[in-house]
């Protein structure tokens, strides 16, 4: 089974299966809570929820397969990507580019049998990962953390749109947080690995700006969370308001930290761990609140 194994690794870091499993989770939490808001009843909804689940998880593989194919040579100047299977040659980059194709346009026509609107919002995220991210900013703009956020913020959009009208405070209020979350998370990321960036002449903002000004980005963005908090009270209720706004203002502090901080390495890894669990313990905590059990 050695083989076999191999073969599942690579295919982990093809999809880059921590990115793949952050963008799926806001779609599921979406969904649940659309049914919550609703009044409509999971039970009445399995063979949606699995076309939406499987068909939003195929876009965005086909996405990041993409993304990819199209920075096999970043990939081989960058120590953290170098074990992806488009730099060591398990996957051919030919066979790469058709199968995100193939993947890509599958998961687009199953996400057509939900409803057109989440499927717009499927499409969306798609073009502005592929297209406006990977294949026009990246190499070109320090934005390029602004665009690929935008895409990652489709998705709680894509959950809710396929039980109802996106309209609604709650997946607005979600699109407005994946955005806001990713510009640290993705920065922490660049800080971390600047090195690498700098190899590969990546223009993220500590390469170009320097870290201080990374930072200072990163502070006024999660700073911008402070009020979903708030926003959310009505709808979600007091214990969701004590966790999020405890957990924002956890991250506020952590990051303030990093303006006087020695070893900005270490700080770095921090952030994007807390980042990870950031988001995980808001998503859950959506969850768990608007369940039956707990909310009645």
């Amino acid at each position: 089974m050695p083989g076999f194994s191999r073969f599942l690794i690579n295919i982990k870091h093809l999809l880059k299966g921590k990115v793949l499993a952050a963008n799926v989770l806001p779609v599921f939490t979406a969904f649940w809570l659309a049914l919550y808001f609703n009044n409509e009843k999971f039970s009445d909804h399995p063979g949606l929820f699995l076309l939406t689940m499987a068909g939003s998880t195929i876009v965005i593989s086909g996405a990041l397969m993409l993304n990819n194919w199209y920075e096999a040579d970043l990939d081989k100047k960058m120590d953290r990507t170098r074990q992806r299977p488009t730099v060591t040659g398990a996957f051919p980059l030919n066979s790469v580019l058709w199968a995100g194709i193939a993947t890509s346009a599958i998961g687009m026509i199953m996400m057509l049998f939900t409803t057109f609107e989440a499927f717009i919002y499927s499409f969306l995220g798609w073009f502005f990962y592929v297209v406006l991210y990977t294949f026009w900013s990246k190499r070109k703009y320090t934005i390029n953390t602004i665009i690929g956020s935008i895409s990652g913020a489709f998705t709680p959009l894509i959950g809710w749109a396929v039980i109802a009208p996106a309209d609604h405070i709650v997946p607005l209020t979600l699109f407005y947080v994946l955005f806001v979350w990713q510009v640290p998370h993705t920065l922490a990321i660049a800080i971390k690995r600047l090195e690498d960036y700098t190899r590969a002449g990546v223009p993220m903002l500590p390469v170009v700006s320097g870290v201080n000004t990374a930072i200072r980005q990163m502070l006024i963005y999660t700073i911008a969370l402070l009020p979903f908090p708030f926003v959310l009270i009505e709808s979600l209720g007091g214990i969701f308001f004590i966790i999020a706004i405890s957990m924002t203002i956890g991250w506020v502090i952590l990051v303030a930290a990093g303006l006087k901080k020695k070893d900005v390495h270490r700080w770095a890894q921090l952030n994007l761990r807390f980042s990870i669990i950031y988001l995980a313990v808001i998503c859950i905590a959506m969850i768990i609140l608007t369940s039956p059990i707990v909310a009645g």
